[in-house]
């Protein structure tokens, strides 16, 4: 690192040749390439499904199995890191990576589909940590700011590019190219890492260790079986069906037996220990919370314009791309105000406009005009690197640079964990909330209710002067009812939207558990230290 980093003083001086912000183009590079997967994919399952001949139900798995194998890789980081160096790792995952992406594009069924889509997801398990540990790595504290902001430009803005992408290329193309796509920027990628990356002393001496197969086994069975409950449980009906019931204790069972192992482990997989530390406690525990809001708020908001106002993929793509205006204008100024303003303050703002902006989504109605969507979608953009970047450099502030990849992995496994549950709860709440808010609705559709008796009157005086007498009454009572299921879907939304705000609000007080660490630099050491 700039000025020489020392990590508990046991290894000596050391900063990458290449400068760090051409290494956090590279690493970010390969972060972006996957984090654009993972919503890409989301708008082209219609088709999918229809060229493959396959219900969209049996579509999900595309998505699914993405998943499981990314979770599970993504928590290995950095025992793979250690053994095998991290940027010979993060070569390794870009070629596999960029490998089954061609395969997922030249995929004729679906069974070769979902094959390579586990590949993929092994490969780009690792992407995310990897890159945020060598870009930590690569800056000395008081920069980190700056780059964390650099690196929260892809991580933002890939998820708001995917869907208006997504949506252009399935309309106008074919979806196999959403995974052609991914070839150039993996060579790119591969080409400058090669160049620029090096592994720091910590990892090039560090002591190799066997696997923990044992924790893999566990890691694999609980998070498997989690990520097919949250992704079939709605359609199951959740623990009415047995064998909901029968997953969720063996993830449960082996969710506390994972724990157990790894914290008594001499050679754990996954480093548990680290959430001792205050700062990443915290940071963890909101990450998850936050990942719940932002991966529900990119879920709800495409579904209400395409099913309610009837846009298009790509219009409801391109509706929500100002979101990335926000974010940008974000980036900008918060990673210039890192060092000036107290963190807590940045991270406390974030949370509290990202509320607020998902109250303002939650006032949507039918008769909403674009341009008040559009500035809460832009509000929710700012919001979000206000909040994401000081919370990721404060929860890893207090760390040992060694400790930094094991507990990047932890805190990605948390967001993406939060992201699953976001998307399966509000998917839900869409469909019981609905049922609810029509069966409250369908008491008015009565005689008795002069504001009924008025509308199907006025109705059928309409339909019948379109030369439909004799049908009249029957189209005007569906009409009556469209507009009540359309104003029951509109309550759904809108509960779902004031949840995720309130979620927001109860995140503030774990603000006040970080204790920012002071950084002390000489010209031995650059490092912060963490102090209390």
């Amino acid at each position: 690192m700039s000025g020489g980093a020392t990590v508990g003083h046991d290894f000596p001086q050391w900063k990458p040749r290449a400068n760090p912000w051409f290494i956090a183009i590279a690493v970010m590079l390969g972060t972006f390439m996957e984090v654009l997967d993972t919503s890409i994919a989301n708008v082209a399952l219609p088709h999918i499904a229809g060229s493959m001949a396959i219900t969209p139900d049996q579509a999900t798995w595309v998505l699914t199995s993405y998943l499981i194998s990314n979770a599970i890789v993504l928590t290995c980081t950095g025992w793979l890191s250690r053994t095998f160096g991290r940027k010979r790792f993060l070569l390794t995952c870009i070629i596999i990576f960029t490998g089954a992406s061609m395969a997922c594009g030249l995929a004729t069924n679906i069974g070769m589909l979902i094959v390579a889509r586990v590949i993929q997801g092994m490969g780009g398990g690792a992407l995310q940590p990897s890159a945020q540990a060598i870009l930590l790595e690569s800056f000395p504290y008081e920069k980190r700011g700056k780059a964390m902001a650099f690196y929260s430009f892809g991580v933002i803005f890939a998820p708001v590019l995917g869907p208006t992408l997504g949506g252009f290329i399935t309309d106008y193309y074919t979806w196999r190219w959403i995974f052609f796509i991914n070839i150039p920027v993996g060579l790119l990628a591969l080409t400058l890492i090669s160049a620029l990356v090096e592994d720091p002393p910590y990892i090039k001496h560090a002591r190799k260790t066997r696997l923990d197969f044992v924790g893999l086994a566990l890691l694999s069975l609980w998070i498997g079986t989690l990520q097919v409950v949250l992704d079939k449980g709605q359609q199951a009906d959740w623990l009415g069906a047995v064998w909901v019931r029968w997953f969720v204790a063996i993830s449960l069972l082996g969710f506390l037996a994972f724990v157990a192992w790894e914290l008594t482990s001499d050679n754990p997989l996954v480093d548990l220990r680290v959430l001792k530390n205050r700062n990443f406690f915290a940071g963890t525990t909101i990450v998850f919370a936050i990942g719940i809001v932002l991966y529900a708020t990119t879920a709800l908001l495409p579904l209400f314009l395409q099913t309610l106002l009837n846009y298009s993929a790509l219009d409801s793509g391109l509706a929500v791309s100002p979101r990335g205006l926000g974010s940008i204008a974000a980036i900008l100024i918060v990673g210039n105000m890192m060092n000036i303003l107290d963190r807590r303050f940045l991270m406390m703002a974030g949370l509290l406009l990202l509320a607020y902006s998902s109250f303002q989504l939650g006032q949507l109605d039918m008769d909403i005009a674009m341009f008040s969507v559009t500035w809460c979608i832009i509000l929710n953009g700012f919001a979000t690197p206000m909040l994401f970047i000081p919370l990721t450099t404060s929860a890893v502030g207090t760390l040992k640079n060694e400790q930094i990849g094991n507990a990047t992995s932890i805190y990605n496994l948390m967001r993406n964990i939060g992201g699953s549950f976001g998307i399966s709860i509000t998917t839900t709440l869409l469909s019981r909330v609905s049922q609810a808010s029509q069966n409250f609705l369908v008491q008015r559709v009565t005689p008795l209710n002069s504001q009924f008796t008025e509308n199907i009157t006025a109705f059928r005086q309409l339909l019948a002067q379109r030369g439909a007498p004799a049908l009249a009454s029957q189209k005007a009572m569906g009409l009556i009812y469209q507009n009540v299921v359309q104003q029951s879907d509109a309550l759904s939304f809108i509960y779902n939207f004031r949840l995720l705000a309130v979620l927001c609000v109860c995140c503030v007080p774990l603000i006040f558990l970080f204790k920012l660490p002071t950084a002390k630099t000489s010209k031995k050491s650059g490092v912060a230290l963490a102090e209390g």
